[in-house]
C-alpha cells in the first residue's frame, strides 16, 4: 500500500475542524462530548501505556481529570490509508489530575475512520516534545 498525502482539501478541513472541536470538549471537561468524538474501542498509547476510552471518560466524569487549555501548535500533518486517515499535530496542554497541574507538550498522532458518517478516532498516541 502506497501512503500518500491527501488530495481532498474537504477532508483535512473536516478533520481539523473536528480535532479543535475535540480539543475545546477536552477544555469544557464535558465527558460525553469528549466521547462523542471516540470510537467504541478507542485507546490512548502514552508513556503510562494503553488507556481506554472508559477509563479516560472515567477519569474526566469523576472531576480527576480536568484540562483548562488545550490547543494544536501548527498546522498538522494529514495522511490517508484507505478508511483510515492518521492526523499528526503538536499540541500543548495543561491538565489537573487530582489536584495536581501537569503542563504538557507533546506530538499526537490520531487515527480517524467515519462511523456512521461521523469521523471518529479510533486511536491517539502521543508523544512528549523535547524543547
Amino acid at each position: 500500500m502506497t501512503t500518500r498525502p491527501t488530495s481532498d482539501r474537504s477532508v483535512d478541513d473536516q478533520l481539523v475542524t473536528v480535532l479543535d472541536e475535540w480539543m475545546a470538549a477536552i477544555v469544557a471537561n464535558d465527558a460525553d462530548r469528549i466521547g462523542a468524538f471516540m470510537a467504541d474501542e478507542w485507546v490512548m498509547v502514552s508513556e503510562n501505556g494503553l488507556t481506554t476510552a472508559e477509563r479516560f471518560l472515567g477519569f474526566v466524569r469523576s472531576g480527576d481529570l480536568t484540562h483548562s487549555d488545550m490547543q494544536r501548535v501548527g498546522n498538522p500533518r494529514i495522511r490517508r490509508h484507505g478508511e483510515v486517515v492518521l492526523l499528526t499535530t503538536r499540541a500543548t496542554n495543561t491538565a489537573h489530575y487530582q489536584g495536581t497541574r501537569f503542563d504538557a507538550d507533546e506530538w499526537t498522532t490520531d487515527a480517524f475512520t467515519r462511523i456512521d458518517g461521523r469521523w471518529q478516532c479510533l486511536l491517539t498516541q502521543i508523544t512528549a516534545a523535547k524543547l
